[in-house]
């Protein structure tokens, strides 16, 4: 079946027995957590073994942060996250440990300004002595390619519908335009903004001191402790025996009263999260499913990112699953095909006819991404998500200064006045620029409806947020465009409540890779899962 993508498979007694003696103990615990790089949204290996897929670690962090066993959270980063998203839903999960009156300890190697801002909030945060502080603010560059084009003798014809559609502007101009500029820089206030919050709140500082720290980074780590940043210099060797001071802090016994224990979060999840902390038998039906679709839309079934022939496939084997009470959609991308997104909107509409779905967006959920998203029963954002870009863009790279160049001549027959619409040997005539336009126009017209069909908004409202426009999360709450703000965990605790299922009920939830790949196992997946290999 290849890789595997539910937390069950390949997990027996022992590593079950393992887990729940590492957490026997009333007390002394330390949810340890490793962050190696960005987390995938389906279950993994890793430098240490399993790697939770996000949600699932989502999961395990809010069970953690009340089982009374545990004194804290211990977070490793090791690696880069390069996810506002996942860095947002994770800074939450720190203030819920922070709320429920465990300690946060972090362990740094590098951190960069949204990394930092979200651990801000935690007890303790210690860095080696070589790592560095990267708190350098925020830089969004790209490239444009249009004097090497012209070098070249390519000529591209791009026809965009929306003032703000920008994307062929990498083809066509050298610099930004003042409408790419004025969004970005929009977006990019309001993800900066963010970030000062949570490290104003987090470290005891006003904003301006924080921009004045930004100013002035990257840090060193002794200079990070200088500047009141961090809170010690620690290498990995050193956790456990920094722990057991932490430990010692909270309990306020004699050393030897209680041993600090850290207990693996992926371990911890199959243990006691996962097995639903062994209320219900192993054979419950099944609940929920999660879709993380990511990546370019294309049509038909072959490609990387979101194919829209297993998408439809996955949607169709979803709707019809009567053991499947919701579904919830984890989409980050940023568009791609216009005929693929409606097919899959399509899709997304008729499962939700007969079952509830809920959309969580990560990164970037933007055109094709977006009419994705449309057709949900709700949408949840992070405050930072690129959200929007409804608008159309398309056209052709006209290859004819090229070709003679290279000495390459081009000819043929043809019937038909636009029959040579797509050739690209030359450039679009007036008659075919304004054909092409009038499909973009028809196109974008259809891309309004479907908004205003899945947005309690009119059409009037929804033109006034589109043009091509793009929004941060926050902002696309107030415009109407998102439902509220939080990660995957907040879409699933929406979805199972759709799904009438109460707060304190455990249920299983199966998490899909990308849909380029399911139509091969799909079916006998769903229907071995729903025979018995489910619980609850």
């Amino acid at each position: 079946m290849g890789r595997r993508t539910h937390a069950w498979r390949g997990w027996g007694t022992i590593p079950r027995i393992r887990a729940r003696r590492a957490v026997q103990s009333r007390s002394g615990c330390w949810l340890d957590v490793l962050v190696d790089g960005p987390f995938a949204e389906y279950e993994t290996s890793g430098p240490e073994g399993r790697v939770l897929g996000f949600l699932d670690l989502l999961r395990t962090l809010e069970a953690g942060s009340s089982d009374p066993r545990f004194d804290g959270l211990i977070l490793r980063l090791t690696g880069r996250l390069g996810s506002f998203g996942q860095t947002a839903a994770l800074a939450r999960m720190v203030a819920r440990w922070r709320g429920s009156g465990r300690r946060v300890v972090v362990w740094a190697k590098e951190l960069s300004i949204e990394e930092y801002a979200m651990v801000a909030q935690a007890d303790t945060l210690w860095m080696p002595e070589s790592a560095e502080l990267q708190l350098i603010g925020l830089s969004i560059e790209r490239f444009f390619l249009k004097g090497l084009l012209d070098q070249l003798g390519i000529r591209p014809e791009i026809v965009h519908v929306g003032r703000y559609k920008s994307a062929g502007e990498t083809f066509t101009r050298q610099g930004m335009s003042e409408t790419e500029r004025e969004q970005i820089d929009l977006w990019q206030g309001d993800v900066f903004d963010e970030c000062v919050q949570a490290i104003a709140s987090g470290r005891g500082l006003s904003h301006n001191e924080v921009r004045d720290r930004i100013d002035q980074g990257p840090y060193p780590a002794r200079l990070a402790l200088e500047a009141g940043l961090i809170d010690g210099i620690a290498y990995a060797d050193e956790l456990d025996e920094r722990l057991q001071e932490e430990t010692l802090k909270s309990s306020g016994q004699s050393r030897m009263a209680r041993r600090a224990q850290r207990v693996d979060a992926s371990l911890y999840f199959k243990a006691w999260v996962f097995r639903g902390h062994g209320k219900r038998g192993f054979r419950a039906p099944a609940r929920l499913v999660q879709w993380a679709a990511a990546g370019q839309i294309s049509r038909g079934a072959s490609g990387r990112g979101i194919s829209e022939l297993g998408a439809t496939q996955l949607l169709e084997a979803l709707r019809t699953d009567a053991s499947v009470r919701g579904v919830l959609l984890r989409i980050d991308s940023p568009g791609g095909d216009a005929l693929a997104s409606d097919l899959i909107h399509r899709a997304i509409e008729r499962t939700r006819r007969e079952k509830p779905v809920v959309v969580s967006m990560g990164d970037v959920v933007a055109s094709g991404g977006y009419y994705m998203a449309a057709a949900a029963d709700a949408i949840f954002a992070e405050g930072t998500t690129l959200t929007g870009s409804i608008g159309v863009v398309g056209g052709k790279m006209n290859l004819g200064e090229l070709y003679e160049k290279l000495g390459v001549a081009r000819d043929g027959v043809r019937r038909g006045a636009r029959a040579g619409l797509f050739s690209e040997a030359r450039g679009y005539s007036p008659d075919e620029r304004m054909a092409v336009r009038r499909e973009m126009e028809a196109i974008y017209d259809i891309f309004l409806d479907r908004v205003t069909r899945g947005r309690p908004l009119d059409r009037k409202s929804v033109e006034a947020v589109a043009q091509g426009r793009v929004w941060s999360g926050r902002r696309a709450l107030d415009l109407g465009l998102v439902d509220d703000l939080g990660g995957p965990l907040e879409a699933l605790q929406d979805l199972a409540g759709r799904a009438g299922l109460a707060n304190d009920e455990h249920y299983p939830v199966l998490t899909l890779p990308r849909p380029s790949v399911l139509p091969r196992w799909i079916s006998p997946l769903l229907s071995g899962w729903a025979r018995g290999s489910r619980v609850s």
